[in-house]
């Protein structure tokens, strides 16, 4: 890399991100080669780009690719599981009425549901994710909150402290949540960033959705956010395996199956 030995952190980390996106795999120790550092700056390096969402750390460097334990930027998820993630969406556009207040989180199923609130207004919609800000911005009858804080460009989204703060300062009738992995009933994320926002969410709503394609139960997540019994309705698609179904009803959480259309 012409002049790489010259950047610094910022325009460093940059560019190994942009590397480990269009060659899908990248060791570390070319990484300190190329750019002239030693392989501990770099794991630091990776560390920062993990915890942004953009990457994920894999035994002898990183990865861009899609998997059971990291689920891509919102490029990636916009296009993965599309037919799912809008049958879904439209089963939680039936439970809202005009003139409710609801939350959306950073998910692409959440983006989807942002398509039909329109046909749901009058509504006031309290968001942090900037899709469904360019979105509804401007929309006639849709009162749009914007939370802001750090921005994580990974997620197109506004998360951390500053953020959780200002969800505590609003109330909901009902938060519309997905999450990036379930395993023994319980959700869990790769972002602590996320999990703070999404626990506050969860306490300033009346009622708690969580939509879930059926990938979310086979996948891995680090950070814990909260068991399915702490939601008051659980929206699955049909692909669910029957089992799964079983063992989700039996811990107690009330699942909605979806079926899917297209």
């Amino acid at each position: 890399m012409s002049g790489a030995h010259a950047t610094l952190p910022p325009r460093r980390r940059a560019l190994i991100r942009d590397r480990v996106r269009s060659d899908g795999f990248v060791r570390a120790a070319t990484l300190a080669r190329e750019f002239g550092v030693s392989v501990m700056t770099i794991h630091r390096d990776l560390d920062a780009l993990q915890a942004q969402g953009w990457l994920s750390k894999v035994r002898g460097g990183a990865t861009a690719v899609p998997s059971a334990a990291f689920h891509g930027d919102v490029a990636q998820r916009r296009a993965a599981r599309a037919p799912e993630k809008r049958a879904l969406a439209r089963a939680a556009a039936d439970l809202v009425t005009p003139g409710d207040t609801v939350m959306l989180d950073e998910s692409t199923t959440g983006l989807h549901l942002a398509e039909y609130l329109a046909e749901r207004a009058p509504l006031t919609v309290i968001t942090y994710f900037q899709p469904v800000v360019t979105m509804l911005a401007g929309v006639p009858g849709i009162t749009l909150i914007a939370l802001g804080g750090e921005y994580f460009a990974a997620y197109d989204a506004f998360l951390g402290l500053y953020t959780a703060e200002g969800v505590a300062k609003v109330r909901a009738d009902t938060v519309f949540l997905s999450t990036t992995a379930i395993s023994h009933n319980r959700c869990y994320h790769q972002s602590q960033a996320t999990v703070q926002v999404k626990r506050a969410m969860m306490a300033s709503a009346s009622r708690r959705v969580l939509m879930v394609d059926h990938t979310k139960f086979t996948r891995q997540g680090l950070y814990a956010l909260a068991p399915l019994t702490d939601f008051d309705l659980v929206l699955a698609d049909a692909g669910l395996p029957a089992a799964e179904q079983r063992r989700v009803r039996d811990s107690g959480a009330t699942l909605t199956v979806v079926p899917v259309r297209d």
